[in-house]
């Protein structure tokens, strides 16, 4: 059994779960090869406004197999850069989606499955979650886009401690850092996650796109090339049909009706 990918409709939000409890639904190169077409088609699909992405029963995801990964070094290592490949093509997919990703993390979000988290763009976390990058303990290099999402998101000194040191890290202190949005009791991290995903279905899906590609692009951008790219993104908006809602709305007083 490898852990599976499951999903639910819940209005405009789609819940992506992470399943195989037993092993605190870890990795496998077969999740991998699911992840990518899944959220490739999810961002093709209009009436999908949000995304919640979690893991099954108390974990939110333990990370790769270390077993798998043992007997790899007996092998060629092709397969495992084939399999890399597809990890990273599976978190490329789910950054390029339009609409916003929320994770929701109860438990360990390991290795890896920190560095997908860290891939989404919103987390909310239990207070008593923990994550973990140890890499390090067993003399082994993060992957997932671990060392690009914390060299933006933290500190240096913050980063290189996560990472060389190897500990652990609490939901309070990610959440000091600015990097986990939301820190709610044991058990609530969905339940919040999926309040919020449906409150961001509401609103304006291409204006959101749009403002993630902004964000997101300005981490390889100067100062004024941003600035172009905000005035041309601003242009395209003002002149959508959104945006004729949008501003009718604020004017007659009303609710917007983003996705009539």
């Amino acid at each position: 059994m490898t852990t599976e990918l499951l999903t639910e409709r819940r209005g405009r939000v789609l819940l992506v779960t992470m399943s195989d409890p037993a092993v605190r639904n870890a990795f496998s190169p077969e999740l991998y090869r699911r992840g990518l077409p899944l959220f490739r088609e999810v961002a093709r699909d209009t009436s999908i406004g949000a995304i919640v992405l979690t893991g099954a029963s108390e974990h939110f995801c333990g990370g790769g197999d270390l077993k798998r990964m043992h007997a790899q070094r007996a092998l060629p290592p092709e397969p495992q850069s084939d399999n890399l490949d597809a990890f990273h093509a599976w978190l490329m997919a789910l950054r390029a989606c339009p609409q916003p990703v929320i994770a929701a993390v109860e438990g360990a979000a390991a290795g890896g499955g920190f560095a997908l988290m860290l891939a989404c763009d919103l987390i909310v976390a239990a207070t008593d979650a923990r994550f973990t990058m140890a890499y390090v303990k067993v003399a082994l290099t993060p992957d997932g886009g671990a060392t690009d999402s914390l060299a933006h998101m933290l500190p240096p000194q913050a980063a290189i401690e996560l990472l060389v040191a190897g500990e652990p890290i609490t939901a309070e202190r990610l959440h000091t850092f600015g990097v986990v949005n939301r820190v709610v009791a044991h058990g609530a991290a969905l339940e919040e996650a999926c309040a919020w995903a449906t409150r961001l279905a509401a609103g304006p899906r291409e204006a959101q796109a749009r403002i993630k590609q902004l964000i997101y692009a300005a981490r390889g951008r100067g100062r004024r090339e941003q600035l172009d790219a905000e005035r041309d993104t601003f242009l395209q908006a003002l002149y959508a049909a959104e945006a004729g809602e949008g501003i009718g709305a604020f004017l007659d007083k009303r609710t917007p009706r983003f996705n009539a």
